[in-house]
């Protein structure tokens, strides 16, 4: 339930692929998939997430790309002006 009200405050499925370096290999680039509801533009989660993994791991960051999506959205109605039906 804490994830429907998160999207109900404008929270959105956001992904995001980090590219960091090996630690013993620094010419050798790993990609890392996180994933989480945030909000956007800003996104608080993704910022606390990177700030950790910059002060407690050893992989150099290289680049985030960062992907969200509405999981709620208002639905659609598409009007018609007649029916068939098919036996």
């Amino acid at each position: 339930m804490r994830d429907f009200e998160r999207q109900l405050k404008d929270y959105r499925l956001t992904t995001a692929e980090i590219t960091y370096r090996m630690p013993d290999y620094p010419n050798i680039l790993q990609s890392y998939i996180w994933q989480e509801l945030d909000l956007s533009p800003d996104f608080p989660e993704l910022s606390d997430f990177l700030d950790f993994w910059e002060s407690h791991l050893d992989g150099r960051l290289h680049s985030v790309t960062v992907m969200h999506a509405e999981l709620i959205h208002p639905s659609e109605f598409h009007h018609f002006k007649g029916e068939f039906s098919l036996h």
